[in-house]
């Protein structure tokens, strides 16, 4: 009788494992696929061979644009294989530009996020003699915007620059009712901030022949919400002794 039931409960244990297994197995099935979403040519890693670069992602589903996961893949000329991960995102893009100044294309990333901000994310790795690197991209540590007295907003983008003053009269029934300012135009709160975004977008430009490529940014300033803007901060970075530094910036306002 022992013997019987220790062969019972095997069996029913067998039974148990079975449905698990098949299970497991439908699941790798219906695995989402990876989508090639471009393929490139380039010689990224000094060796004078073309390089194979493929973008690739996984949709979030089959009726958006949205890539829930993002990555590249390189195969070097010497069969050497490296594997970049990066966030999701909207139209991935991937640009070979040389804007470490070390004579071999870099490998610039950006991807729209979706939101209400128009930001994107972005990368920039180098891969030179077969090393792959993240080159951390500039950020803007001065920018800030403040609310002052009689419907005025404060811009300040440089230390070394005076603020910029942005009249915000016309919207004043807005932000009274917002509760930033009363009808006379005093601020309720005595410090009130607008809305400094982190840099959005980053374009690749041409600073001159003998110095290559630089980067353009855009950081929005808007008041009370994002879709109340104010203004933009586009600067021009150039990459220098291992370091981002300014060659100018400027304050663009809205029309």
């Amino acid at each position: 009788m022992i013997y019987i039931k220790h062969f019972i409960t095997a069996v029913g244990l067998l039974f148990l494992l079975v449905p698990i297994n098949t299970h497991a197995a439908d699941q790798q099935n219906n695995a989402p696929t990876p989508k090639t979403i471009a393929k490139y040519e380039e010689e990224i890693t000094g060796d004078s061979q073309k390089d194979t670069i493929l973008l690739k992602g996984i949709l979030f589903s089959d009726d958006t644009d949205y890539f829930r996961d993002i990555w590249t893949e390189i195969t070097a000329g010497n069969q050497q294989k490296w594997k970049i991960p990066y966030e999701g995102g909207y139209d991935p893009e991937l640009q070979f530009i040389d804007l470490n100044h070390d004579r071999v294309n870099d490998i610039f990333y950006q991807s729209a996020t979706g939101g209400s901000g128009g930001l994107y994310y972005y990368h920039l790795h180098t891969l030179k003699n077969d090393e792959l690197k993240e080159v951390p991209l500039p950020e803007q540590p001065y920018v800030k915007g403040e609310f002052k007295e009689n419907f005025k907003v404060e811009i300040q983008i440089s230390p070394e620059q005076e603020p910029y003053i942005v009249d915000v009269e016309n919207r004043a029934s807005e932000y009274i009712q917002l509760g930033i300012y009363n009808k006379e135009g005093k601020l309720i709160e005595e410090k009130s901030s607008a809305m400094v975004d982190p840099i959005a977008f980053f374009d690749p430009v041409i600073i001159s022949k003998r110095k290559g490529y630089g980067l353009k940014s855009y950081q929005q300033i808007s008041g009370a919400y994002h879709a109340d803007q104010l203004g933009t901060v586009e600067t021009i970075w150039y990459y220098e002794n291992e370091k981002w530094i300014v060659l100018q910036t400027e304050w663009v306002p809205s029309n």
